[in-house]
């Protein structure tokens, strides 16, 4: 049964890292935001943005630290970037992180049974790959030897500017005349051809069989980066394809309008509070 979950509460939050996962490169390390009070609280795994190229686990503390406040235990994660390794590299690290988080919520007072992910810009691409083929073998790539059969299905996804078509935000780039944006998607996509193929919204173009879980999408209305457009048709075909996805367009807003203090922050602060309590609700009327 899922976790009582209250969006309203106010808990003091105790924060701390830990290490996540060794790669070749680096250790990837995992920053801990666990609410106090008795518990157990829903859990949480936040993948952060950066173009697939830059950032890490400190990407989205305002919002990391909102959510937690409000009784939920959240896990942000380091990911592999583009540079130390391509596509699909980032995605196993993610899909690995849901496992390990299954396996060591309860650790720090989680319940993990109704885990959920949030996800920013590419970290929102990645989180809908997570979504749709969580049991994938590419992405299941990493191994989890003290809990083998935990699996990396998820409750529920939350994002923000996700990149919903790699391929669609190229063009915008190009438009755009943005060598840089170009270059970081074709290093993260190498080859080039894995654009198509580790693209959400040509995934659902091409009724692979995937899953769908709850989808809540929040999207800058004066977004030149991952323009409207985008989502509202990755929004219309996840529906078409029997998931519920629910997108907010925050007017007036561009692609980080979060990492900036204000009411359309507050906003999305609240509005992903409520849908993860909607979300938990559900489990609970079905349990």
């Amino acid at each position: 049964m899922a976790a009582i979950y209250n969006p309203a509460s106010n808990h003091p939050i105790k924060v701390w890292d830990v290490e996540f996962r060794r790669t070749p490169q680096r250790t990837l390390m995992a920053r801990i935001y666990q609410p106090q009070g008795p518990g157990p609280f829903p859990t949480l795994l936040d993948l952060h943005g950066g173009a697939w190229n830059n950032k890490d686990r400190l990407a989205n503390v305002p919002m990391d630290e909102a959510v937690a406040k409000s009784g939920i235990l959240v896990v942000a994660v380091d990911l592999t970037l583009a540079p130390e390794a391509p596509y699909p590299a980032s995605v196993q690290d993610a899909n690995y992180g849901v496992r390990w988080l299954k396996a060591k919520a309860k650790e720090w007072n989680g319940d993990p049974s109704p885990l959920g992910v949030l996800g920013s810009s590419s970290g929102g691409h990645v989180a809908q790959l997570l979504a749709m083929r969580p049991r994938d073998p590419r992405y299941n790539a990493h191994p989890l030897p003290e809990a083998p059969k935990i699996d990396a299905t998820l409750a529920y996804v939350a994002t923000r500017s996700p990149i919903s078509d790699p391929y669609a935000r190229f063009l915008q780039a190009e438009k755009m005349k943005r060598a840089e944006m170009m270059q970081k998607s074709k290093t993260y996509f190498d080859p080039w051809d894995l654009v198509h193929e580790g693209n959400p919204q040509e995934i659902l173009d091409r009724r692979e069989a995937v899953s769908l879980p709850p989808m809540l999408i929040m999207q800058g209305g004066i977004d030149d980066n991952v323009i409207p457009p985008i989502q509202e048709k990755f929004a219309a075909t996840y529906r078409a394809a029997g998931g519920e996805c629910e997108l907010e367009v925050f007017e007036g807003c561009e692609h980080e309008w979060i990492a900036h203090p204000g009411p359309q922050t507050d906003r999305a602060h609240e509005m992903v509070k409520a849908f993860i309590a909607r979300q938990l609700q559900a489990l609970r009327r079905a349990a």
